[in-house]
């Protein structure tokens, strides 16, 4: 038995009072902002298996959710009825597995992007999906972003145009990297002069798109990864899943990669009851690309700092570019 696994299941023989065997952790393939692992189990003698998801040494963005905190908002969404796992267990302990972990159940699922854009046994799905991500986007944009056991969640300063405040942070970011980038230094300033007027607040995802869900032949089975989720306006989680990279090379599709974006707005206006302007999805679109370039320069840091080698993170370094490449060309669309 491993480390991780005797340490898991001592801390699961303590939270339970059963009689727990740990008889595999297996790593799940991904995840660039935590570490992943399907533990296979019983608990006096009934299997079940469940995810731990375990910070690494280094964050992809300084204000993602701590695990307590992506556990509670995991509570929130599972009982107003999102589909996502139920969480089960959360420690920050360092005694126990050395950094902060949460479990959760498992789903069985397919999340990795390019294998659901491109699976055929999931050419069904792809049929479906849209509407179903439609509908349960609506559901989470529908709990109360005031719950006080959510309080933790960041959201715009009163009055602050929430797509400024995503500005303000992105800015913090651009500095905090040291970059001077002309393509970037325009971008920024293009989308403080074009924010459009905010809509109401919501709780928002603030990862919602494919490849952050697990998907069956018949559909959606659960929303995954919350731990960017925060305050803002809802066309952010709107345009997120049509931002280029995560179309898995299906740029054609504008939706994920799997089918124009109108099925899925659609679904969401009439869980809703609301009109979406295609307008102010397209500027979140434009900003999302914006913030994901920067991101992967973050991402990048992260193995060039010695915090986190890995060869998956220096590569992003180079998709900045390609976003700075999409985002112009969709300003120069805004113009036209």
């Amino acid at each position: 038995m491993t480390e991780l696994s005797s340490a898991l299941q001592q801390f699961l023989s303590q939270q339970t009072g059963a009689s727990i065997i740990i008889e595999a952790v297996k790593p799940i393939a991904g995840g660039a902002s935590r570490e992943t692992h399907v533990i296979v189990g019983s608990q006096d003698g009934a299997p079940f298996q469940m995810v731990l998801r375990r910070d690494l040494a280094s964050e992809m963005i300084d204000n993602a959710l701590t695990r307590p905190q992506e556990f509670a908002l995991l509570q929130a969404a599972y009982a107003a009825g999102v589909k996502v796992p139920k969480p089960r267990y959360v420690s920050a302990d360092p005694n126990i597995l050395e950094r902060p972990f949460l479990l959760m159940d498992y789903v069985e699922g397919i999340s990795i992007g390019p294998k659901v854009v491109r699976a055929p046994e999931l050419e069904a799905a792809r049929a479906v999906l849209p509407a179903q991500l439609g509908e349960q986007i609506a559901r989470v944009h529908q709990m109360n972003p005031d719950d006080p056991s959510l309080s933790f969640l960041e959201r715009p300063s009163p009055n602050r145009n929430p797509a400024q405040h995503a500005l303000d942070n992105l800015r913090a970011m651009i500095d905090r990297l040291g970059v001077q980038n002309p393509a970037v230094a325009f971008a920024v300033r293009w989308c403080e002069q074009n924010a459009p007027d905010p809509l109401p607040l919501t709780i928002i995802h603030g990862d919602f798109r494919i490849g952050n869900v697990l998907v069956g032949p018949e559909g959606l089975r659960a929303i995954i990864d919350w731990e960017f989720s925060h305050i803002g306006d809802p066309r952010e989680d709107l345009a997120w899943p049509c931002v280029r990279d995560w179309r898995f090379g299906k740029v054609d599709r504008h939706f994920g990669g799997i089918d124009d974006r109108e099925a899925f707005l659609s679904a969401y206006e009439q869980h809703r009851n609301v009109t979406i302007d295609r307008k102010a999805v397209d500027y979140w679109e434009i900003l999302g690309n914006l913030r994901w370039g920067v991101t992967c320069l973050a991402q990048a840091e992260r193995h060039l700092s010695g915090k986190d080698i890995s060869i998956e993170f220096a590569s992003l370094g180079r998709r900045a570019v390609e976003m700075q490449a999409e985002y112009l060309r969709l300003i120069q669309a805004w113009k036209d």
